[in-house]
């Protein structure tokens, strides 16, 4: 029952992210996504500092050690974030000449420039597209690689209690939806086709079920582990919530606009505490 319970937790926290982050993406409403980013930060830090923590120093552990775990998460988290941003600063930066040299294309052809300047252009154009491919492709492995993370710590939730593996499910929905919908943004400049960024990515999210699994077969016979693992899950969640996700709201808005994402923040926090309430009851 508890597998059964961490493949469907993983499943949908993997693949159902990269989905909602697809519709998010390409659909209509795709100029409300700014609000996601506070819903996933609410949810985020309620979900470390009122379910994981809590759970994690109820456990009997020493507090220091749990302390000096979440301290080390934080760090761990924030070399791979930077070993991350290293490598998307690359494509990023790949994608800017790419854009640049459509812009000089575009102009000499309406200025009339000479055809050898145009085919000089072109294979610009090209060569930057081809390593916007191969950088697409290094994403989907880093991707791979985070939610095969994210399956290890669900199941390590799971593990305590199928409240709290339920709300770490959500919770990583949460977070991998504004992370997801990034990498598709990426994958469709290099490829060109909504399809195969949404299929590419929806494979690396369903490494976070295998994750899952491993942490099942794992952490069952290794129970001590448990209030670490959570430590762990407390920091990963903390850090993408406080260096990912509200960075990213901090700038200048209007009264009304910043009143919306306080409302969306503690929104997040409250879908997390009413699904904790609702799935305890039961």
């Amino acid at each position: 029952m508890t597998l059964l319970a961490i493949l469907m937790g993983t499943l949908a926290a993997g693949i159902g992210s990269v989905w909602l982050a697809a519709w998010l993406s390409f659909g209509i409403i795709s100029k409300y996504t700014e609000h996601m980013l506070s819903l996933a930060a609410g949810a985020l830090l309620a979900t470390a500092f009122l379910h994981l923590l809590p759970e994690a120093f109820e456990s009997g552990v020493a507090p220091h050690n749990l302390f000096v775990t979440l301290l080390f998460g934080l760090l761990f988290f924030f070399l791979l974030d930077k070993a991350e941003l290293w490598h998307h600063g690359h494509e990023h930066h790949h994608h800017g000449l790419d854009q640049h040299n459509h812009a000089h294309d575009h102009e000499r052809h309406e200025a009339g420039a000479s055809h050898a300047d145009l085919n000089h252009t072109h294979r610009s154009h090209a060569d930057s597209h081809d390593l916007k491919t191969a950088g697409g492709w290094a994403i989907l492995a880093g991707d791979s690689v985070h939610c095969f993370g994210d399956g290890v710590l669900i199941a390590s939730a799971f593990l305590v209690d199928l409240r709290l593996g339920a709300v770490a499910s959500l919770a990583v929905l949460a977070h991998e939806v504004p992370h997801h919908m990034g990498d598709l943004v990426v994958l469709r400049e290099a490829s060109g086709n909504r399809q195969s960024a949404v299929l590419k990515v929806s494979l690396a999210g369903a490494i976070t079920a295998l994750g899952g699994l491993a942490g099942y077969l794992l952490l069952e016979q290794l129970n001590w582990v448990l209030p670490y693992m959570l430590a762990m899950a407390s920091s990963s969640f903390i850090y993408v919530a406080l260096a990912d996700l509200i960075p990213q709201l901090q700038k200048r808005l209007s009264s009304r606009e910043t009143a919306a994402q306080v409302v969306w923040l503690l929104a997040g926090m409250g879908l997390v505490s009413a699904l904790s309430a609702l799935t305890h009851s039961h």
